[in-house]
């Protein structure tokens, strides 16, 4: 459906969580503004933006790619990240002779939209999945008629990227009137499984088998997303399965597990909200706050063994304050209601809060397990 410039379907409730635990250094690197020099000297008139380190981001980009590729169409494809430190400039992207920028998997603030509408006069086309960004979506009367934006809460960006590239590409005809593959044969049904699976987690529905392990396999890609720092990235997709994804998941999976296990020999018993919450164990994980999901589970399922709460409180110093993790393998225990008391919140089976070092001694059983 068509309204003003931009384009949306029917809503389903989404979250946006944008991974800012991965350390990125400035995507506006020297290497970037290179290439954009290099770009409008030669007047390339299609640049592509593309969420970095997004997984639907990167694929999207990879489609793009694949489309002017394949169609001989000169293109500049460029990470892209709304973080001001990170992000490029509307100056650094009015290239000569651009006719089409591709906004895929964000759109930007209107703010710089519109700059960069106004100051490159070319067409831009813009896709998105999330449900956050439809406030921020112009009104018909404030949007310039080169801005098109497709937002589409049923499907992921990188399934409507591939879709609209597969469509534009189907309708384009090479001098012989033969129009090869935009995937080719043997590519096409590996990378739309692995489409299925990005869309599984980016509308979190989370129900294929292993997608637990396959965003974890594919977490290991993402210092690799950037086409301007690592020039294979295109083939590197290309090569990707989701068997060989699970597979990576679940192999880094059991090693945190079994990193997590060696941190279970000091648990102790946590009186939540001094007791008023029931008790349940926990452990100190000063130093491996990143297997904290992992030792919360394991500790869940302990502390459940011994009659105690299925809950697993994980405790660490984080920039001087002491945080409390619960974790719980119990559909039927919400570990939310204590975060949500001492001003933290989370999930029913994840949450987490800051505590006073005072009140967390008021927590803690005089003798350990």
């Amino acid at each position: 459906m068509l309204v003003g410039k931009w384009r949306s379907s029917r809503s389903i409730s989404l979250t946006f969580c944008p991974c800012l635990w991965i350390v990125r250094r400035s995507l506006r690197s020297d290497a970037a503004l290179e290439a954009i020099s290099k770009a409008s000297e030669d007047k390339v008139p299609n640049i592509v933006l593309y969420n970095y380190p997004s997984f639907s981001g990167a694929f999207s980009s990879l489609f793009a790619h694949l489309f002017h590729t394949r169609h001989n169409l000169p293109s500049l494809s460029l990470p892209f990240s709304s973080v001001p430190s990170l992000a490029f400039r509307v100056e650094d992207l009015c290239i000569q002779g651009l006719q089409t920028c591709y906004l895929l998997d964000f759109l930007p603030p209107n703010e710089f939209l519109f700059r960069l509408s106004h100051q490159s006069k070319c067409k831009i086309i813009g896709f998105d999945h999330r449900k956050s960004v439809l406030r921020h979506i112009p009104s018909a009367n404030q949007c310039p008629d080169n801005i098109v934006i497709n937002v589409n809460h049923e499907k992921s960006s990188s399934r409507a990227v591939y879709e609209y590239f597969t469509n534009k590409h189907q309708d384009m005809k090479t001098s012989n009137g033969v129009v090869p593959s935009l995937l080719e044969s043997k590519d096409k049904d590996r990378m739309e499984l692995i489409l299925k699976y990005i869309e599984d987690g980016d509308l979190r529905r989370w129900s294929l088998p292993g997608i637990k392990s396959f965003h974890i396999g594919l977490s290991e890609w993402r210092s690799r997303f950037s086409c301007i720092s690592n020039p294979y990235m295109y083939k590197q997709l290309l090569e990707l399965s989701v068997e060989g994804l699970i597979a990576k998941g679940n192999s880094s999976l059991s090693a945190r597990r079994n990193a997590a296990s060696k941190l279970l020999e000091k648990v102790f018993r946590v009186r939540l909200g001094r007791g008023f919450y029931g008790e349940c164990l926990g452990v100190r994980a000063d130093g491996n706050s990143n297997l904290s999901d992992e030792i919360g589970m394991l500790l869940s399922v302990k502390s459940a063994a011994i009659g105690l709460r299925p809950i697993g409180a994980v405790i660490f110093m984080q920039r001087n304050n002491l945080k409390m993790c619960l974790r719980s393998s119990d559909s039927a225990t919400d570990t939310s209601e204590v975060a949500k008391a001492y001003g933290g919140g989370g999930s029913a089976s994840s949450s987490s809060f800051i505590i006073r070092m005072d009140e967390y001694n008021q927590w803690i059983s005089a003798n350990s397990l």
